[in-house]
């Protein structure tokens, strides 16, 4: 592969337009060798959930997001986000840059959020020599949102390395700081409309048996398909606006400490702007602020698939039962481990460019722990299976 489509590898992947299609392997190509996996998370993300730490929580895991797209200057890339931290593919071009992001984000969460952020740089083509595949996907959720889909076990690998300690990279020296332009959490929490909201992530047991796996997730998707707009947590008329004091301090420190109180007033000055135009139902030049929520409706990514399916989604007692017992007959059958958190309301966390442009992602994570509680519940799950595996 030359250096220049090896540099453009995510945009021209063909899209699929169904979720569905995460489990076609046909839809996934092999990442080059010469790109790297930056890869963090939370030190004792359970904990800081049982704080009640959950937006301090997501907006970490979302800032390495934003910072390495920042640092890269551009939103192309593949990434996933995993409530308590994220992946992201970089070209070789933007290694260096990556390091340098990933370092100043380690040291803001530290200070100005105080959790402990581990992050790792893994080259794909260890991940090669490790006899697995980054595999990449295109989901194109509208025509202006594609969002990235991982199979072939090379970044479960990845993380697992890092929290092994290896291919770290080492916090920046005090006082730096990432570009976090665009990171902001300007909703309300979504309270469910269904019954509850619930937080799955479904992975495989190694045992070989991929094609049942498949069948599986293609099951679930199904399943929660038959709920409104597929299980979305959030309506199709946007959530609802709202600026809580946690989400407010959070983004505050998003800015440089100098320029702190402008940034905080400018943020307090947009959100009742937004009122203001929304409740008189007016606009504001090309800026409609009813257009723009059903826009964050569209844009959000609620489900994924990183080495497995994750999924928030807001479905009724009826559909959860089934999409349990199909989970769980599964779990027995040998084909996947999971791990599945209710809860009553979800949380979103966005990267917002400019609300002038119509590629702003918001990513859905559930309000009470979400992805880091039933990743955690399949943790648990795995290693009952690994003491039942060796006793006598």
């Amino acid at each position: 592969m030359s250096q220049f489509s090896s540099e453009t590898f995510f945009g021209t992947l063909p899209v699929f337009v169904e979720f569905e299609g995460v489990a076609d392997a046909s839809n996934y190509r092999a990442l080059p060798p010469d790109w790297a996996l930056a890869t963090a998370d939370i030190v004792d993300s359970t904990g800081a959930i049982a704080a009640g730490r959950y937006k301090a929580v997501n907006m970490a895991g979302a800032s390495v997001i934003s910072a390495i797209l920042n640092a890269l200057g551009k939103h192309d890339l593949p990434f996933v986000f995993g409530g308590d931290g994220a992946l992201v593919a970089v070209p070789p071009s933007g290694v260096d840059k990556a390091r340098a992001a990933l370092s100043a984000v380690q040291k803001w969460v530290t200070e100005e959020l105080q959790l402990t952020l581990r992050a790792a740089l893994v080259p794909v083509a260890d991940v090669i020599a490790a006899s697995l595949e980054v595999r990449v996907a295109r989901f194109q959720v509208n025509p202006n949102i594609s969002y990235a889909m991982f199979a072939g076990g090379g970044s479960s690998w990845a993380e697992a390395r890092m929290k092994e300690g290896l291919f770290a990279v080492p916090p920046a020296p005090e006082g730096a700081r990432p570009d976090l332009t665009g990171l902001s959490c300007r909703w309300n929490p979504i309270q469910s409309r269904h019954g509850d909201i619930v937080s799955i992530i479904a992975v495989p047991t190694g045992s070989g048996n991929y094609e049942a796996f498949q069948a599986l997730i293609s099951d679930v998707v199904a399943l929660a398909a038959g709920e409104e707009r597929d299980g979305h947590p959030v309506a199709s008329e946007g959530p609802q606006i709202g600026l809580s004091a946690a989400g407010l301090s959070v983004e505050t420190k998003t800015a440089p400490k100098g320029k702190r109180l402008q940034h905080r007033l400018f943020i307090v000055g947009q959100y009742l702007l937004l009122v203001c135009l929304y409740r008189l139902g007016l606009t504001l030049g090309n800026f409609d602020p009813r257009s723009y929520r059903r826009e964050v409706a569209r844009n959000s990514d609620f489900r994924k698939f990183d080495d497995g399916l994750k999924m928030t989604i807001d479905v009724d007692p009826e559909r959860l039962k089934l999409i349990e017992t199909r989970l769980e007959d599964a779990a027995k059958a040998g084909v996947c481990r999971y791990g599945l958190h209710r809860q009553d309301s979800a949380l979103m966390t966005c990267i917002v460019p400019t609300p002038l442009s119509h590629d702003h992602m918001h990513f859905i994570d559930g309000a009470a722990g979400g992805y880091a509680v039933a990743a955690g519940r399949l943790k648990n799950q795995v290693s009952a299976a690994a003491s039942v595996a060796v006793t006598p």
